[in-house]
């Protein structure tokens, strides 16, 4: 994939992922399997490339120029335009690609994302920045972005702080999620002419419900589904979500 970290699996036509996780390089460990876990019932009808983000990128890196590196990789490895599954951060990254490149995407499936971030989740992503740049953990500062819940966030802040674990390099993140922060397609979202199919959870905390139907409104015959209730991360394990998603990747 042009130098970019990339899994694949699969047979068939090519299916481009890009999830949300901020960090640079494949994930390992219990990472990979839940990522692997995501994209196997995809993995029976094409050939799967989670493609992760590249590391080192300069830390003014801005979310068009993340784009275009993802776009050089596809015009690389691919002879014509791609399907796609963005997740998250993931879809910030693909709104912005099929914005500025329309020709490299076919059909666009988008979970958990908008055309912005709400204002939860950039000062939950702020936080993140702002303790990694203090060489503190900075996972709990997610914490906000996961449930509403007083005592919840408290508990979930001790999780995440052992989950970062000690003497990680968060440079690449902080990039990707300065980036996002900084990220804003209301103007441009007219320009994806890709089919694209957004899949949102009613309660995301992330990106709200009301910028997933801005966005679909700004995408020439784009489809939303709700499901009713549940939250960001929610969203893209709801048992719902991978029969949905092949459906319309399908329906070309």
């Amino acid at each position: 994939m042009n130098g970019l970290p990339y899994l694949s699996a699969g047979a068939g036509p090519p299916l481009v992922v890009l999830l949300f996780t901020p960090q640079a390089a494949n994930p390992t460990g219990l990472a990979r399997w839940s990522t692997m876990r995501m994209v196997r019932p995809f993995t029976e009808h094409f050939t799967v490339y989670v493609v992760n983000r590249p590391p080192g990128l300069p830390p003014a890196t801005t979310m068009a120029e993340l784009a275009a590196v993802h776009a050089r990789a596809i015009t690389a490895t691919f002879d014509g335009p791609v399907n796609m599954l963005a997740i998250s951060t993931g879809g910030s990254i693909a709104l912005q690609l099929a914005a500025d490149h329309p020709d490299l995407v076919d059909r666009l499936v988008l979970a958990g994302t908008a055309c912005t971030l709400g204002p939860v989740g950039k000062r939950a992503q702020r936080g993140y920045i702002e303790r990694a740049r203090q060489g503190r953990r900075p996972s709990p500062a997610l914490a906000e972005v996961v449930t509403e819940s007083a005592i919840g966030r408290k508990l979930l802040k001790g999780l995440l702080w052992l989950s970062d674990g000690g003497g990680k390099d968060y440079a690449d993140a902080v990039t990707v999620l300065t980036a996002e922060d900084g990220f804003g397609l209301r103007g441009r979202l007219h320009d994806i002419k890709a089919a694209t199919l957004l899949i949102q959870g009613g309660k995301d905390l992330v990106y709200p419900l009301e910028l997933a139907r801005q966005t679909v409104e700004g995408i020439p015959d784009a489809q939303l589904v709700v499901y009713a209730g549940r939250g960001h991360s929610a969203t893209f394990t709801d048992e719902r979500f991978a029969p949905d998603a092949l459906a319309f990747l399908a329906d070309s």
